[in-house]
């Protein structure tokens, strides 16, 4: 029965004495009384104490009444003094009905005993104990019970209320608890009634007019009361009576129950813990009542006060519930950078960095460069593997100015992204609306204490649930708000730097309270129906401990401490809408103390309580260490947030220091805080997110192998699951910070809390994951700490393998194979078909993978019993291999599976390819001695790698042989084929059932030559004509029996596939038209590739090219057989068909020819008879024979799928060294896999290889071989001077992982064509050039220019060429004018020649032939309805203007402007379009800068430069003026000036530096004359400050930059009609510090440019084909310049070479140009008035001469008649300006088109098919006679040959050497 009474009190525990918020009552009493029966009986109490059969356990409680008045003021006192130095709070005394109301109503008063009453609770007052008192106990008066009976019985609640109500006058102001009845079962008893529910009635109206007479009476007069009914024992006696009685008669027990829940509005129960005891004196449990604290914290801190030290630092092995979410967190300020980027807005911490605020003045400006990286980023959060990603969205990214009256797209973007690749990688964004970076433009506005900026974040949350909330589901409104109102304007540590801790930091919380209450309102109304989503907060909190545990002031400071941190702000929200009673009281005493207000906490009105309370979704805690706090020392009236709250803070010394001064690692402290945030805010309803837990460390030691965050981590997440599973915490998830080191506030960045290390001296910022990572990745794994006797899953294996097919069989290869015709299709390839790049993503099951070898990486040389391999031995021979270097540590592999499985799974890579360790398995290389140690290695590897979904690919044999086994013989001895057979049964069988994918040999044929042939490798056997054929032989063999044993033993059960790896480099033939070098390009892939595929994949034996060459040189060199040796029928058997699946790695390719070659010494190199080359001009890498030669990737393919049947392929090894210890941003790299796997993709796509998988080499940095550790192949760099070989992702890896994600390279959105028109009356232009095109240099009168005189210099013209004839225009304007018309241009761009015009340059003599040759063009053009856009200057100066300084002498402003007159005046009335300048970038930079355009001036490259420019741009202004002043008006034309400009694309578009190179790059070309023109008169900022920068650094007193006048800058401002723009290409940029004493334009603007390898290229070196920046450029221009008319004046590109009249190249190039134009008008609103295509013909291209011809029209200029005749691309511009644009072909045909050549793309137009090859028209016209001219030399070439033969077969050749392609 007690545990059912017990049952019920926890019942009604928990839901009567819960307030309506759903929390614990908070105040709880600590209580003594009635007077002990020692001191009752010697005051003479003794008739007070309860009869013996009424005592129980709490007889105390009901002992005497001491009311005696002469014994109360001399004994009480001391004992009541010695109870409140014990902690007792409360004393309770039970009143007497009977003796003070003797008749039982208030007819008849015991005044005596009133008076006792009074004086004995006034002694309780003076002893600071408040009473608690018992209006009734045991059996009612008789007095009472004769009253309430009988005929005129009043109602016994009548009576009582009557008592009560006597009682509340005559002590109400002395009493702070009252209890109606206590022993109920005596009371009810009593009652005069029969029936027990009448009794109970009686009872319960009693009680509820008893409450409502002290809520009416007591209450409103300002008293605090509380009011019980009962105490928990005489309740719980009440219930056992009640529920006797009902068995006994038979009553239903809900009836009983109904009786007393009916009293739940008005019930409560008085219950302790702990009571003093009456008797002792002492603190004891009272095992009769019920256990329920008086306060959240006092429960806590009892709960856990008494735990020993061994018990409370016991690690639990258990794991968190399913479904926990484990997550990493980052601020937007602390990784972003990108301050001003992209039109940000400044933030509160961007002004307080700004300001020297922080640490050696470090700024956020970049911090980790997060904003450009969030691929970066999200690799690493693939490496961990979390749930969750917190991150924060920074205010001023979205809202530059706080509101959204301006709105950054950009901003948005950079969200958007970061969320969807998130959301693409498993990863559930969490985001947090504000941490901390307050826009500035708000802060001057008052910041957090206005109340109008709540609007403002209303507004700005609105606009991230609308725009972010389909995505997001969980959603944080404040991180840590405490730090806001504490560090930013209570100390001011943290910006805005205000320090008012008694008012500011309470109206701060008060406005971020309601703010976050009106957005989660928001959220709820609006949202939540639709996104459903959460919203919480994050509060930050320590744990609170006493100093003194004994100490009752201790430990009421420190509930107190966590009042002020976390109630601030939970109290509100998750209880009643108001802050805690005790931050109040607290608040109100200090000021009641102190002569003025020390601190101002604002009062929520009740609306504004209804409106905070419940406003979250989740508790977010962020907890990072604890404290011990103490008492703080009354009277201190100087406002702080320890003298406000009254309570001083410690540490205890034991506790370890971070490196941070307020983090000491306490783990315990959580567990306990979590238990306090359960009890006392979110009980069960509220779910609690561990928001934020980790440590600092600081910026010297180890940054890497930071133990200090591993062991943190543990003992922190371990107390968390305690909190869990030990106290039923109802946590859901734990987020450690930090992804990232990043900026830490004040102390920038010299505290890192990261995860990953972050280089903040390296402008890419690498990011390395540090020892935490991957401890915290593992604990992510296992869901917590599970148990260690669990051992490995026995889990089923479930990932994509290949199917095991059988490969058919195949006849021996011809000689030359068939696969020739791959030459045939590939070699006569243009570098357009060649080049082009191809779209398209690889079918679903294609295997995307990394690999690595055991001695490349693993080291543990000789650890856990592994045996030596040949490598250990080589490498520990000095001079063996560079630098000495050995594989006794390499990355360490051997100990480090989890960080090699952290970057696997950072990649996204489906397949890992390693290779096993013979001798760490065998150690001696025979089964009969098994390294357990090397087989657990393996299967933690390959458990890791199933357990993330990636397929293992392993290797047996990857050249570590056993030294053991060599030392009877290697390979050379065939004992070696059982032994190898051993090995690989014991690998099946081992881990067969998990790898399903297997290789024997990783290049056999590097095995055969390298080791045994040249010896460079272990065994170092130096027998090239013999040994490589026996070890290959004996290799096949090994392969054979390891196949067939799987294939007997385990293919059944286990399911793979087994092949060998070869390794390959294509062989393209020198002269491709030459069958003999077609023949020795095939030889080379049979003596390379078929030596070992042949045998397996087609007959069981050797190439017969291999047989025949082998066999005749053997022959020749008399030995009695060939060295090859045979395989016999049976063998051949045995080996056909031993491969599932064909493996290949290549690296590059190779130029081979066939040569003669020496017969000694024998040589398997010289059995080949070829010669091996390199083409130079082949990008080079780390090794000599590894140029990256991408087309050879297709071509090699096609030649596998046709020499072998096309089976299943997998390229197992593909990459570039780079020769350097760093190289994260490994551009080179990333060129080489973009356009290697671009050409696999087109031999799958376009060839139909069957291509299965892709892996790249290698997975990180590790020992190559021979050349050690300085060539770097890694998607990963290791640092090799670190013990702890760190791990740094680079760019490649990234750029890889991309590749994975998207299944390939499919076409970007961006780059798909548009299909529409331009706007009505654009413009259709086409340009040329003075001095280009016109000849004449001499004629009627010309003077000479500049360019006269330079092209007669000698070596300043390509092939001495000059314009003396060029195209012979001046004598050709019809046949001009009859090109035009053809083309259909709507317009003619020209240019005059000025000194055509004016032969000195001045208008003293004008050259009226001259100018008539202008004035019959232009008649000529409008007669055919064309426009003339006429060029005032066009770089050709008149030479006479040159002889006195040229554009150097500032008089050449007025010559120009009278010079614009002349033609103004005599052309003016037909010309309506001019261009002032033509790019005068190039005639300020090349002419007077480098030197390579005339005039050939180079020796001011820092000053000249500038001051042409500056002269240039005022000639324009004056001339603009001239024009708008004088002509316009009349004239009504158009007058500007063409600026010329490439597109920069930052080289590395994840790098702040490398775009801010990009800007700067635009700034000095485009920006140097358009920013004056277009925008203010003046020179970019970044211009002038960088150039004066380096001038004063350089010792000058001034910029070498001239500077502009204020009225010249008004001049210059605005002088255009137009944007004139020249565009042809663009460029990759990239910062470049030169030495500062280097005075010229390049090192001022300091950026350096490359070009990606995969850009199309075309006869000019510096043009590739780019389409995608013309329509940034275009873009740029409209944001930069307020979207001027643009008209595009140039725009071409080049060929060299003889004359082809399908120029698909420039259709190309022309065709998505267009159509880039074309976006940016109907897609970016860009203002483009009209196209002009460069050139209408072939002319003479400056300094280059004639060798680049970007014209429409060829131009024949061998032939003294000059004949032009139209490319295919004139005609195909021509149908573009007839439809103005591309017609949609879905719509249908349109009258436009006309019979045009087809799309130009590789090998569309004009093609027939010849003998089996697709050729254009004209190669096949000419291959037709090529093959009569062959037909007829082939016999006489026959006889020659067998004649010349058998000469030659006598002589000895000379030797020659022949490079084998190796991997070395």
């Amino acid at each position: 029965m007690d545990l059912i009474c017990k049952t019920v009190i926890f019942f009604l525990l928990v839901s009567l004495s819960l307030g309506t918020d759903g929390e614990l009552a908070p105040n709880f009493l600590t209580m003594a009384g009635p007077l002990p029966s020692e001191l009752a009986e010697r005051l003479g109490l003794q008739e007070q104490v309860l009869p013996k059969e009424q005592q129980g356990a709490a007889v105390a409680e009901a002992q005497g009444y001491p009311c005696q008045p002469d014994l109360v003021a001399s004994e009480l006192p001391r004992y009541f003094s010695r109870l409140r130095a014990l902690g007792v709070t409360h004393y309770k005394l039970l009143l007497p009905w009977a003796r003070v109301l003797p008749k039982g109503n208030t007819t008849d008063v015991d005044g005596a005993q009133v008076g006792c009453y009074r004086q004995l609770l006034e002694a309780l007052a003076a002893a600071e104990l408040r009473a608690v008192l018992v209006l009734h106990q045991g059996r009612v008066p008789g007095a009472v019970a004769v009253l309430a009976s009988g005929r005129r019985a009043r109602a016994f609640s009548e009576l009582f209320v009557e008592y009560a109500d006597f009682s509340f006058r005559a002590f109400g102001d002395l009493v702070d608890v009252w209890l109606s009845f206590s022993d109920l079962p005596e009371v009810l008893q009593s009652l005069p009634y029969t029936e027990p529910q009448e009794r109970v009635r009686a009872l319960a109206a009693a009680h509820e007019g008893f409450y409502t007479m002290l809520h009416e009476q007591v209450s409103p007069a300002g008293k605090e009361s509380r009011v019980f009914q009962y105490d928990s024992q005489t309740f719980c006696d009440s219930i056992k009576w009640q529920l006797l009685h009902a068995v006994s008669v038979k009553l239903p027990l809900y009836s009983m129950f109904a009786s007393f829940m009916a009293l739940a509005p008005t019930l409560e129960i008085l219950t302790s813990i702990y009571y003093i005891s009456s008797e002792t004196n002492t603190l004891q449990e009272n095992p009769d009542a019920v256990l329920a604290p008086r306060s959240s914290y006092q429960a806590v801190w009892e709960m856990f006060a008494e735990q020993s030290e061994s018990e409370r630092d016991s690690f639990l092995q258990d794991v968190f519930p399913s479904g926990f979410l484990w997550g990493i967190s980052t601020g937007a300020f602390n990784i972003e950078g990108a301050w001003a980027e992209d039109g940000k807005g400044e933030s509160i911490w961007d002004q307080f960095g700004h300001g020297g605020h922080v640490h050696m003045n470090q700024t956020a400006d970049v911090a980790c460069d997060s904003y450009y990286k969030t691929s970066y980023d999200i690799y690493l959060l693939k490496g961990l593997r979390p749930q969750l990603y917190k991150f924060s969205v920074s205010w001023s990214r979205i809202f530059p100015a706080g509101t959204n009256h301006t709105i950054n797209s950009k901003g948005v973007d950079y969200y958007n992204r970061l969320i969807d690749r998130l959301l693409d990688s498993n990863i559930e964004p969490m985001v947090t609306l504000f941490h901390w970076d307050l826009p500035q433009a708000l802060q001057a506005l008052g910041g957090w204490q206005n109340e109008s900026i709540i609007d403002a974040f209303v507004s700005y949350a609105d606009f991230c649930f609308s725009t972010f909330g389909d995505r997001v589901k969980l959603w944080v409104t404040f991180h840590e708000p405490w730090v806001i109102s504490y560090a930013g304007y209570g100390t001011g540590e943290h910006p805005p730097g205000i320090t008012d801790p008694g008012a500011a930091s309470y109206k701060v919380a008060h406005t971020i309270l309601k703010a976050h209450a009106k957005v989660w309102h928001l959220y709820n109304d609006k949202y939540r129906s639709q996104q459903r989503g959460k919203v919480g907060l994050v509060l930050n909190s320590d744990w609170a401990e006493p100093k003194t545990p004994s100490s009752s002031e201790d430990v009421r400071a420190s509930e107190r401490y966590l009042q002020f941190m976390l109630g601030w702000f939970a109290h509100p929200i998750f209880v009643n809408g108001d802050y805690p009673d005790i931050l109040k009281a607290q608040i109100q005493e200090v000021n009641q103390q102190c002569p003025m207000t020390i601190a101002q906490l604002p009062v929520f009105t009740e609306e504004e309580k209804t409106l905070v309370k419940g406003t979250a979704d989740f508790f977010g805690l962020s907890h990072y260490t604890s404290r011990l706090v103490s008492a703080g020392t009354n009277g201190t009236c100087t406002p702080g947030y320890e003298s406000i709250g009254n309570f001083s803070l410690h540490v205890d010394p034991s506790w370890p220091q971070a490196a941070s001064s307020w983090i000491h690692v306490v783990p315990w402290g959580l567990r306990r805080l979590l238990k306090f945030v359960s009890q006392e805010y979110t009980g069960s309803k509220i779910p609690i997110y561990i928001a934020g837990n980790g440590v600092p460390t600081g910026d010297t030691g180890d940054l890497l192998n930071d133990t200090l965050r591993v062991d943190y981590f543990r003992q922190y997440i371990d107390e968390a699951l305690k909190a869990v599973k030990l106290d039923a915490v109802d946590v859901r998830s734990y987020i450690a910070r930090s992804l990232l080191d990043g900026f830490e506030g004040p102390v920038g960045y010299s505290l890192k809390f990261g995860l990953h290390h972050v280089n903040f001296e390296d402008s890419n910022r690498p990011r390395t994951p540090k020892a935490s990572a991957y401890f915290y990745s593992g604990v992510i794994e296992k869901n917590g700490f599970p148990s260690q006797g669990l051992g490995r899953s026995s889990a089923p294996v479930v990932f994509d393998r290949p199917v095991p097919s059988k490969l058919p069989n195949l006849p021996a290869s011809e000689v030359p194979s068939k696969a020739k015709i791959v030459w045939q299709k590939f070699s006569s390839q243009t570098a357009f078909e060649r080049d082009m790049y191809f779209y398209g993503t690889f079918p679903e099951d294609f295997t995307w993978g990394v690999s690595s070898s055991s001695y490349q990486i693993e080291g543990g040389w000789d650890a856990d019993g592994k045996g030596p391999s040949i490598w250990d031995n080589f490498t520990h021979v000095p001079g063996n291999v560079n630098n000495n270097d050995t594989g006794d540590i390499a990355c360490d592999s051997y100990n480090r599976v989890e960080e090699d499985i952290y970057m696997l799974k950072a990649l996204g890579v489906k397949n890992y390819r390693f290779s096993v360790s013979w001798p760490r398995i065998f150690p001696t290389g025979r089964n009969s001695s098994i390294n357990s140690h090397g087989v657990a290695y393996y299967n933690r590897l390959i458990d890791g790698l199933i357990a993330n979904n990636i397929t293992p690919i392993v290797t047996l044999y990857h050249w570590d042989l056993p030294q053991t086994l060599q030392d009877i013989g290697g390979w050379e001895n065939d004992e070696i084929i059982d032994l190898f057979d051993s090995f690989a049964d014991f690998c099946f069988q081992m881990f067969g059932d998990r790898v399903k994918f297997w290789i024997t040999f990783n290049e056999p044929n590097i095995i055969s030559w390298l080791g045994y042939g040249e010896g460079l490798f272990p065994p170092n056997v130096k027998d090239p004509g013999n040994a490589p054929y026996r070890v290959a032989h004996i290799l096949l063999k090994a392969h054979a029996r390891v196949y067939h044993t799987y294939d007997d033993k385990y293919r059944a059960s286990q399911g793979g596939v087994i092949s060998m790896c070869l390794f390959i480099s294509w062989a393209e033939p020198k002269t491709p038209s030459d069958p003999r070098d077609i023949e020795a390009a095939d030889r080379y892939l049979q003596f390379l590739v078929g030596w070992f595929a042949h045998p397996i994949y087609k007959n069981g034996d050797y190439p017969e090219v291999m047989k025949w060459k082998v066999g005749n040189r053997s022959e020749l060199q008399n030995l009695p057989s060939s060295r090859l040796p045979v395989l016999t029928a049976e063998e051949q058997e045995y080996i056909r068909g031993t491969a599932d699946v064909f493996c290949f790695n290549t690296y590059s390719s190779k130029i081979v020819s066939h040569s003669t070659t020496r017969l000694s010494p024998f040589s398997y190199n010289y059995d080949q008879e070829i010669s091996v080359t390199v083409d130079s001009s082949w990008p080079s890498s780390a090794l000599p024979d590894h140029r990256p030669v991408a087309w050879g990737m297709r071509r090699l393919l096609n030649w596998i799928k046709e020499e072998y049947g096309n089976p299943p392929i997998y390229i197992i090894e593909n990459g570039v060294g780079a020769k350097t210890t760093s190289d994260v941003d490994d551009n080179a790299r990333i060129f080489y896999f973009k356009t290697y796997i671009d050409e696999a993709l087109k031999a799958y796509k376009v060839d139909g290889v069957n291509l299965k998988g892709y892996n790249a080499w290698s997975l990180m940095d590790n020992f190559e071989w021979v050349d050690g550790y300085e060539p770097r192949f890694g998607l990963h760099q290791i640092d090799f001077d670190n013990p702890n070989r760190p791990r740094t992702p680079k760019r490649s890896a990234v750029y890889y992982a991309e590749i994975i994600r998207n299944n390939g390279i499919p076409l970007p959105k961006e780059d798909e064509f548009l299909y529409g028109e331009f706007p009505e009356n654009f413009s259709w232009s086409v340009a040329t050039a003075a001095y280009q095109i016109e000849g004449g240099w001499r004629a009627d009168g010309k003077g000479l220019s500049i360019w006269d005189k330079y092209a007669h210099t000698p070596l300043r013209i390509g092939k001495d060429a000059t314009g003396d004839v060029a195209c012979d225009s001046y004598h050709r304007i019809e046949e001009d004018v009859e090109m035009l018309k053809s083309l259909k241009v709507s317009h003619y761009r020209f240019s005059v020649s000025w000194s055509r015009v004016l032969p000195d340059g001045t208008t003293r003599y004008i050259n009226e032939k001259g100018l008539n040759y202008y004035e019959r063009l232009i008649d000529a053009l409008l007669a055919a309805n064309i426009v003339p856009q006429v060029t005032l200057y066009h770089w050709d100066l008149p030479q006479a203007l040159q002889d006195v300084g040229g554009w150097e002498n500032d008089t050449i402003v007025q010559r120009f402007k009278e010079y614009a007159e002349v033609l103004f005046q005599r052309l003016g009335d037909k010309v309506k379009f001019w261009i002032t300048l033509n790019e005068p970038y190039n005639t300020a930079y090349l002419g007077y800068g480098t030197g390579t355009a005339a005039p050939g001036v180079s020796v001011r490259p820092g000053r000249a430069p500038y001051v042409v420019g500056h002269n240039l741009i005022k000639a324009h202004a004056e001339a603009w003026h001239l024009y708008n002043e004088t002509y316009r008006a009349k004239q009504g034309g158009l007058i500007s000036i063409t600026i010329n400009s490439d597109w920069a694309e930052p080289r590395n578009p994840h790098s702040q530096e490398d775009i801010e190179a990009a800007r700067r790059f635009m700034q000095f070309l485009l920006g140097w004359f358009a920013h004056p023109i277009f925008k203010n008169g003046d020179y970019s900022e970044v211009m002038k400050r960088r150039i004066l920068e380096r001038s004063l650094a350089q010792g000058l007193n001034e910029s070498r930059l001239p500077e502009f006048t204020e009225s010249e800058k008004q001049r210059i401002k605005g002088t255009y009609d137009y944007f004139g723009l020249n565009h042809y290409t663009s460029v990759l940029t990239y910062n470049m510090n030169y030495p500062k004493n280097v005075k010229s334009y390049d090192s001022d603007r300091g950026v350096a440019t490359v070009t990606d390898r995969s850009w199309l290229g075309s006869g000019s070196l510096w043009l590739k084909v780019t389409p995608f920046g013309f329509r940034k450029i275009l873009r740029w221009i409209k944001e930069e310049y307020n979207n001027p008319p643009i008209y595009v004046t140039e725009n071409g590109v080049s060929e060299r070479g003889a004359f082809e009249f399908n120029d698909t190249w420039r259709m190309h190039y022309y065709r998505s140009y267009i159509n880039e134009a074309l976006k940016a008008i109907v897609l970016d609103g860009v203002d483009i008035r009209g196209y002009t295509a460069w050139t209408l013909m072939d002319n003479l291209e400056w300094a280059v001469g004639y060798e680049e011809k970007f014209g429409l029209y060829h131009v024949n200029f061998s032939d003294p008649a000059l004949p032009r005749r139209p490319r295919a691309s004139a005609k195909y511009y021509s149908q573009i300006i007839n439809c103005n644009g591309f017609p949609d072909p879905a719509m249908g045909p349109h009258p436009c088109l006309e019979q045009e050549p087809e799309d130009p793309t590789p090998g569309a137009a004009d093609r027939v098919n010849f003998l089996g090859l697709d050729l254009t028209s004209q190669r096949a016209e000419i291959a037709l006679y090529v093959l009569f001219a062959l037909s007829a030399v082939g016999a006489l070439g026959l006889a020659l040959f067998a004649y010349k033969y058998g000469k030659l077969s006598k002589r000895s050749h000379k030797k020659s050497h022949i490079e084998l392609s190796s991997k070395m």
